[in-house]
């Protein structure tokens, strides 16, 4: 992934990317209500969980891009201990990320223009729909983690991104599509995507949830839909 790395130095100036540690949450005894979570189910988890550190490596569900930006000489990394980004050149966006607000990163390049580029992936990895559904007032959620300063709470955790796909069909016209080898690649500037899902989730407050019985999260996402 290196040369992938180099190519994309070569075409644009900032590169950030989701450098996510799932490892490092723990499953309470008690919490809020709605949190789409089992309260005192993590005993065996708990167990396993690690302390947040800056060279963490990035959680292999995130791809192995994330990972080879984060290793390169200069890269850097947000300190959030579960949602952190990695970049290049991306100092300032970075910086806009709080614990109160883990999404921030995506609203400052947003601000700067920026754009999604998925490599051989569709929009159910698409990170920046989280921060468009955070936009429209979508619940989000409260987990933990484990830091050399003690468990921190963690607001703002996204919902499940397994229905996102359903946004391409909105994105024809906007997005830009090719072939390289096996692997299909989408651009899509985020002043496209990011008022696309506003206004997706505006007409169908029920978009791009996914269709799983058993999917905790979005079922909470309908739940806050009914009380509202």
């Amino acid at each position: 992934m290196r040369p992938l790395v180099g190519a994309l130095l070569a075409t644009v100036d900032t590169l950030l990317a989701p450098a996510f540690t799932y490892k490092t949450m723990l499953i309470p005894e008690e919490g809020p209500e709605d949190n789409a979570m089992e309260y005192g189910s993590g005993t065996d988890l708990n167990k396993m969980a690690e302390f947040f550190y800056a060279d963490m490596p990035v959680d292999p569900l995130m791809g192995v891009t994330p990972e080879t930006i984060r290793r390169h000489s200069r890269a850097r990394r947000s300190s959030h201990p579960i949602l952190s980004f990695t970049g290049i050149n991306a100092d300032a966006i970075l910086e806009a990320q709080t614990l109160a607000d883990p999404l921030a990163p995506i609203g400052n390049l947003l601000e700067q223009d920026g754009w999604v580029l998925l490599l051989g992936v569709d929009h159910t990895v698409n990170t920046s729909i989280h921060y468009a559904e955070k936009l429209a007032g979508r619940k989000q959620f409260l987990r933990w983690a484990l830091t050399p300063e003690g468990v921190r709470e963690c607001p703002g955790y996204p919902g499940c991104s397994d229905g996102f796909q359903a946004i391409a069909s909105r994105l024809e016209g906007k997005a830009h599509e090719t072939q390289v080898g096996g692997a299909r690649i989408t651009a899509v500037a985020l002043a496209d995507l990011i008022p696309t899902v506003q206004a997706a989730i505006a007409e169908d407050p029920l978009a791009l949830l996914c269709d799983r019985a058993i999917c905790p999260r979005c079922a909470a996402v309908r739940k806050s839909i009914q009380v509202a």
